[in-house]
């Protein structure tokens, strides 16, 4: 009997030793860097973010922690990207644009991140207003246009720098700033399209007016070259050009169109009919 009671104690210590060396033992993914919080306060990080270190050798693996004691917070090591609300602004040339942004950045100080903000969810809470109130500051020096430009990409970062010098503040460095749209609303829209439309109906009738006046100058000039081509031809042989006219009346007024033919009645001495009279 004392047997069994001594085994079975045995098998308990052993259970709660077990149990003790599972609860201080965790495992902190290449992905993820860690911060153990000792007390509430944060004494040592593991796998934090290392630039000049090669991945797989910043320290991931299985941790010994001291279990009811030591807390660990789990930080992603990858970028993280923090939106902002879409907000109007409005530019030096007076004009309300719709604007909706986005901001990359990581951790690189762990233990300063959770000192000041906790968890990376925090962090994301911080900027997010001071993206808004730079991207506000910022963009309202310049017109629409520029931000069409190649002058965007300094705004940029110019608005990167100065969000990057905040998050410091709380462990993290801003990676890229990038305006995912910056649109006019749709009222402004619609009057921009009328104004485009009525500029180009404007263009379109300008265009047709100088095609009419140049069909109209080369007409004149046709027209002028022909006279002056028959009374070349008049002045050269004046009983040929007035059998040629006649010849092209007598073709107009009497092959007519319509079925049956055109009938005219006039007296053999006409003067329209002379030139069948003459030899």
């Amino acid at each position: 009997m004392e047997l069994i009671r001594d085994f079975r104690n045995v098998l308990i210590a052993l259970a709660v030793l077990i149990v003790a060396l599972l609860a201080s033992v965790v495992q902190v993914p290449e992905t993820q860097q860690a911060v153990v919080v000792r007390f509430g306060e944060p004494i040592k990080k593991i796998n934090s973010f290392d630039p000049s270190e090669d991945f797989g050798s910043t320290g991931a693996g299985l941790v010994l922690r001291i279990p009811l004691a030591d807390r660990l917070v789990r930080i992603d090591k990858r970028l993280l990207t923090v939106d902002m609300e879409p907000q109007q602004i409005l530019s030096t040339d007076q004009l309300r644009l719709n604007v909706d942004a986005y901001a990359r950045f990581r951790i690189i100080d762990p233990v300063k991140m959770v000192r000041t903000a906790g968890t990376p969810d925090r962090v994301q809470e911080q900027l997010e207003p001071i993206l808004n109130s730079v991207l506000r500051r910022e963009l309202g020096k310049r017109t629409f246009q520029s931000l069409l430009a190649a002058e965007r990409g300094v705004a940029m970062t110019t608005i990167r720098d100065q969000l990057d010098r905040q998050a410091r503040e709380y462990g993290a460095q801003i990676v890229d700033v990038r305006i995912k749209r910056a649109d006019l609303p749709e009222e402004a829209l619609e009057s921009a399209y009328s104004r485009m439309q009525a500029a180009r109906e404007q263009e379109a009738a300008t265009i047709r007016a100088q095609g009419q006046k140049s069909a109209q100058l080369i007409r004149a000039g046709a027209e002028a070259e022909a006279a002056r081509t028959y009374a070349g031809a008049f002045g050269k042989d004046a009983d040929f050009y007035n059998f040629y006219r006649a010849m092209q009346s007598y073709d107009y007024a009497f092959s007519g169109d319509e079925e049956g033919g055109t009938t005219i009645l006039l007296s053999p001495d006409n003067t329209y009919l002379k030139q069948f009279r003459e030899p």
